[in-house]
């Protein structure tokens, strides 16, 4: 593959189709069988019809859209690096549709078409062929002329190919319609027959000769020698539909045993382990990407979900917790798992309690506050004070937040980070209101200050913000963080703080950073704050 990365896969095909060697391609019809076909050693790719007809469950006659092909075609082409010779049937209608197929084709970086001079909708050329009809020869000539004049670039190729056996015209109709296509400008001819013996394409070679590069798909005739091919002077083979059959067979055999034995206990052992499918799919390079390019930058991070509270919201938490109420069809707790996962967070751990039994997610870890009737969000998070590590995220369970301000914490250095909202409204009564070292404004938005204190609107102080409950710890905020309880869980009082105690007991021994943001996140209290959700 990395010889090839300089080179067009236009260029690389006209180089195959115009080799002093004889040549083979291989047939694809996914991008997963695409890569199967570079990986094991092929120079290019057959874009069988018929196979990603077959894929797609429908007949080989165009049942399948052109676009559809298109789209199969271009999965096949990102996913490989070799050059991809697409079976476009007919062109799927006049000169005009081959002009626009050609545009699309150069626009997916697929290096060649072949088009066959039948009529649309075509027709399996091993279906009976001999009712067949075939095109006009000047007017297929002329959809030949057409690909050549539509295509920008000079290295892409057409190829012609040739019925008139298939069909029963002779040799004679096959040697005419080749030259009227060579005249059109076609880079090669394939000759296509179907007989178990290589004769219709001996005897067309010898009158041929080397006027252009000729094509072959041995399928019926294949136990004729390839060495013969060589001998004929056969510029490129097809294998045309073999892996396509060969996974039939494969599926056909693996479903008739589970289904009979009605387990897996017989086939496993016969088929690919899953690891061979990420490893095809390309999951190490999507790994190493999400370390290159995700905020946690190739740190192990973790999160923590206080969610143990059943919440006040009159019926609609009265059998569920709070934290899975539902915004636009997705719980408060599941938006906020998939806000972690889109950063490469994965080692989630929700701390339950109302309703514990019906948070059972399967990504995820939980710990049971069994006592969260008396007990508030410290006591929560001293229960899972071992999840709190090196780089962990810890987050109110009925919080609704926006990714970016996930990424203002990840992105922070700090031991303690909290997040706080500069854009309050001042008055209202239980809120987390935050005092720091300077109040927000444009200049310091992407700077952290310094937290001085946390209280509640029944006390005087200067508000600078709202903390939203979201905050994180580094390796020397967790050792703090974990002092900080140990020494508060000695107090009698304990099961009734909050996180406003901890930070405020945190601020007298450790410096905690505060990042500002304004807006675009809410605490879902009440009924009203549910409706507002959603238009985050």
């Amino acid at each position: 593959m990395v010889q090839n990365i300089n080179i067009k896969k236009t260029t690389l095909f006209r180089n195959l189709i115009n080799s002093d060697q004889l040549e083979f391609v291989m047939e694809a019809h996914s991008g997963l069988s695409a890569k199967i076909v570079e990986e094991a050693g092929f120079k290019g790719i057959w874009g069988s019809g018929l196979s990603i007809s077959a894929l797609f469950g429908v007949r080989d006659n165009n049942e399948l859209s052109w676009t559809q092909v298109l789209d199969m075609i271009e999965f096949m082409s990102d996913a490989t690096s070799i050059p991809i010779m697409l079976d476009g049937d007919t062109g799927y209608g006049n000169f005009n549709n081959v002009r626009r197929l050609i545009n699309k084709l150069e626009q997916r970086d697929i290096a060649a078409v072949c088009i066959e001079d039948k009529l649309f909708p075509k027709t399996n050329s091993f279906l009976n062929g001999e009712a067949q009809p075939l095109a006009d020869m000047h007017e297929f000539a002329g959809k030949i002329k057409a690909a050549k004049d539509a295509q920008s670039d000079d290295d892409f190729c057409v190829v012609a190919r040739l019925e008139a056996f298939i069909a029963g015209w002779g040799l004679k109709e096959a040697l005419n319609r080749a030259e009227a296509y060579r005249k059109a400008g076609a880079d090669a001819v394939l000759c296509h027959s179907k007989r178990s013996d290589a004769s219709e394409v001996e005897r067309f070679m010898a009158e041929w000769g080397d006027r252009l590069p000729v094509v072959i798909v041995p399928t019926k005739y294949y136990s004729v020698p390839t060495e013969k091919f060589r001998n004929l002077g056969v510029s490129m083979v097809i294998w045309a539909n073999h892996n396509l059959r060969s996974s039939i067979t494969s599926m056909q055999n693996t479903t008739a045993a589970i289904i009979n034995d009605q387990s897996l206990r017989n086939i496993e052992g016969t088929i690919v382990d899953v690891s061979e499918v990420f490893r095809i799919q390309g999951a190490e390079e999507l790994k190493q990407a999400e370390h290159k390019y995700l905020p946690t930058q190739g740190r192990t991070v973790n999160a923590i979900v206080l969610a143990a509270s059943q919440g006040n919201l009159g019926d609609l938490t009265k059998d569920t917790p709070k934290t899975l109420l539902e915004v636009k069809g997705n719980s408060i707790l599941s938006s906020q798992i998939d806000r972690f996962n889109q950063v490469g967070i994965k080692d989630i751990t929700v701390v339950r309690g109302f309703g514990k039994e019906s948070i059972d997610l399967s990504n995820i870890n939980t710990v049971d506050n069994e006592i969260f009737a008396s007990t508030k969000e410290l006591y929560s998070l001293f229960l899972a004070k071992d999840h709190i590590r090196e780089h962990t995220i810890v987050s109110y369970g009925d919080i609704i937040f926006k990714q970016y301000v996930l990424n203002e914490l990840l992105n922070d250095n700090n031991d303690i980070t909290l997040i706080v909202d500069a854009d309050f409204a001042a008055g209202r009564e239980h809120i987390d209101w935050v005092t720091t070292s300077h109040a927000y404004s444009k200049k310091i938005y992407d700077q952290a200050v310094e937290f001085k204190e946390m209280f509640s609107s029944n006390q005087n102080g200067t508000i600078h913000g709202e903390f939203i409950g979201l905050w994180k710890v580094n390796e020397q905020g967790a050792e703090a963080v974990h002092q900080a309880l140990d020494h508060l869980s000695r107090s009698e009082c304990f099961k009734s703080m909050t996180c406003t105690d901890l930070f405020n007991h945190l601020a007298l021994h450790h410096r905690i950073a505060v990042r500002y943001i304004s807006g675009s996140w809410l605490d879902v209290d009440t009924i009203v704050d549910l409706q507002k959700a959603g238009s985050l």
